[in-house]
């Protein structure tokens, strides 16, 4: 059996309500269409403003309004959030992460939110899961979605480094009917997934990684060369696309961005494992094991 949950102070947590001059920052554009339609945005002002060709103009803001307006779309037509969802989506954007003492550096945006967290449910329920490994919870938005989609015995083994936001989490879990299939482990995720190996009886049916993006390889790696996975196991893996950097920014490119694109290169060549990228919100890969792979 995995093992329990680790007791941790909130002693240190900041209250999640807006106090004095601090209110919640406007979500930045993190991902490829966000960004696009920002740019885009602010292409349209420029011309606006220099007096261009008034149909150069109007072709320029059809594409920026095709840009901004697909994830709201996304979202309408996406099933809706659990009431449990959505509160733990507004506690995180109500939280002021800047002063939260943390190793890491945390911000709302690192929450996978309503759309992809509809898809990682939608995903857990089509491989029937009833185990589902994640690497990387952040306030556990993305475990929440997934356990709701899981049989009342089904658990979820979340790896979370960072103690503050798994107590956070926590909280958000003790309002769900869902949470109690949330067991959390504080620790670097290696250090977890060589304890949950060393168990030949544990398997899971579905992972999904959203940690540090320069550890992805080293997960998919341990995962395929363990025992962890079952037979007919699904990776999902976030930030694939990580804001356009892999394909579009070959000067500049940010650590993170260097990291995806060498995981991405890493995967397309591995005959080991067969895999999609998927263009929702900042990219999600989706990668099995070959049929005739073996260890």
């Amino acid at each position: 059996m995995i093992s329990t949950d680790h007791m941790i102070s909130t002693d240190h947590l900041t209250s999640t309500v807006a106090v004095g001059d601090w209110a919640p920052p406007v979500p930045r554009p993190v991902t490829p269409s966000t960004i696009l339609a920002d740019e885009l945005a602010e292409v349209c002002r420029l011309m606006d403003t220099a007096g261009v060709d008034p149909a150069l103009l109007a072709r320029v803001s059809r594409a920026r309004d095709l840009a901004a307006g697909l994830d709201p779309y996304l979202g309408q037509c996406t099933t809706p959030e659990s009431p449990a969802l959505a509160g733990l989506a507004r506690r995180t954007r109500e939280t002021d992460w800047d002063a939260q003492p943390s190793s890491t550096a945390l911000e709302q945006e690192m929450l996978s939110g309503h759309v992809e967290g509809q898809l990682l449910k939608f995903l857990v329920h089509t491989a029937a899961a009833s185990r589902v490994l994640e690497i990387g919870m952040f306030t556990g938005y993305s475990a929440l979605a997934m356990a709701e989609a899981l049989p009342d015995d089904g658990v979820v083994v979340a790896c979370e480094v960072d103690p503050g936001v798994a107590q956070f989490a926590r909280e958000c879990f003790g309002a769900s009917p869902a949470g109690h299939k949330i067991t959390i482990e504080v620790a670097p995720a290696l250090e977890t997934l060589r304890k949950l190996a060393a168990d030949v009886r544990c398997q899971f049916d579905f992972v999904f990684i959203d940690a540090d993006k320069p550890g992805y390889l080293d997960y998919v790696e341990f995962l395929i060369d363990s025992t962890l996975l079952s037979p007919r196991a699904v990776i999902a893996v976030d930030n694939t696309l990580l804001q356009g950097e892999p394909y579009s920014d070959t000067v500049g490119m940010s650590a993170n961005g260097a990291a995806i694109a060498k995981f991405n290169a890493a995967l397309t060549y591995d005959s080991r494992v067969e895999q999609v990228v998927l263009p929702v919100r900042d990219g999600i890969t989706l990668i099995r094991r070959t049929p005739d792979w073996s260890r």
